[in-house]
C-alpha cells in the first residue's frame, strides 16, 4: 500500500506532449495533470490518439517534443521497465494473460523480474508473494479460480485477473486502457467497485481511458478529453458532459 503523501506538484505531469508517426500526428501538443490520491478520466473517439498518449507515458513509444513527469522526476527518455519500478503501470485494451497458466501462476509471473529472482532464492519470498497473490485474487472476486487455467475465465474474468497482476507490482499510479470494454454488464459495478477501492485502500492512482460514458462521468473527479490527437477539453465531469465540443465529437459534427 501507498500512503498518500503532500507535494507542490501533480504525481504526472505531461507537458506539450508531440507524437508522430511518420507524417501522422498522434497526440499534438498535449498537457494534462494527475494529482496523487485521484481517480481522472481520458475520452474521446476512437482514433483520438488516447492509447498513444499511454504508450508515450510508459516509454512504449519515444515521444517526438514536450516532457513526462511523475513523481517530480522527468521519465520522456526513461526505458519501460525503468518507469514500471518508479510505480506506473498500465493495462490493455485486450488482455496480456498467459491462458496455458493457471491464475495463481499468471499473479506470480507478473512480478519485476528482480523480485522473481529474489523469491527464488529466498523461500520466505516466495511465501510472502504467494500470499499476496492470493490476497488480491480475492479482492478481485477470483479466489476460487486460482487453479484454473486463466485462458479458460471469460474476458470479463480475464480483465479482472490482469487488473490484479498489475496490482502485484505495487504500483502507485496505475493507466486502465478501458477497463470495461468487452466485460458483461453484470460484472462492470464489480469492477468499477473494485478499480474505487484500489483508489481509496490502496492509495493508487487511477488515470482511465473509457468510452462507457456512464462509469466514468461516475467515477473519475476529472476529465480530459482528446480529439484528432489534440486536448479538446477538460474538467470535472458535469462540465465535461454539458460541453458542446464533447458532445458533437461524440457525434462526429464538424
Amino acid at each position: 500500500m501507498h500512503e498518500l503523501q503532500a507535494t507542490d506538484r501533480p504525481l504526472l505531469e505531461v507537458k506539450h506532449v508531440t507524437k508522430r508517426f511518420g507524417g501522422v500526428v498522434a497526440n499534438h501538443d498535449i498537457s494534462l495533470s494527475v494529482e496523487r490520491g485521484t481517480i481522472v478520466g481520458l475520452i474521446g473517439p476512437n482514433g483520438s490518439g488516447k492509447t498513444t498518449l499511454f504508450n508515450c507515458i510508459v516509454g512504449h513509444h519515444p515521444i517526438d517534443e514536450g516532457e513526462i513527469w511523475f513523481k517530480g522526476q522527468e521519465i520522456s527518455r526513461y526505458r519501460v521497465d525503468h518507469i514500471a519500478r518508479m510505480g506506473l503501470v498500465r493495462t490493455f485494451q485486450q488482455t496480456h494473460i498467459f491462458g496455458r497458466m493457471t491464475c495463481i501462476e499468471n499473479m506470480l509471473t507478473s512480478l519485476p523480474p528482480a523480485r522473481r529472482g529474489l523469491r527464488d532464492l529466498f523461500g520466505h519470498g516466495r511465501r510472502a508473494d504467494r500470499a499476496r497473490a492470493l490476497e488480491l485474487l480475492e479482492f478481485v472476486g477470483l479466489y476460487s479460480k486460482r487453479h484454473h487455467q486463466a485462458g479458460s475465465l471469460s474476458f470479463g474474468q480475464q480483465k479482472l485477473l490482469e487488473f490484479a497482476m498489475a496490482l502485484m507490482n505495487e504500483p502507485e499510479m496505475l493507466l486502465l486502457d478501458e477497463p470495461t470494454a468487452g466485460i458483461n454488464p453484470t460484472l462492470i459495478n464489480g469492477l468499477v467497485d473494485r478499480l474505487r477501492r484500489a483508489n481509496s485502500e490502496m492509495g493508487i492512482t487511477l488515470l482511465v481511458i473509457e468510452h462507457n460514458m456512464r462509469v466514468i462521468m461516475n467515477m473519475a473527479e476529472y476529465i480530459y478529453c482528446l480529439a484528432h490527437g489534440e486536448l479538446l477539453a477538460s474538467g470535472p465531469p458535469e462540465d465535461i458532459r454539458n460541453d458542446q465540443r464533447v458532445i458533437d465529437a461524440y457525434l462526429g459534427v464538424s
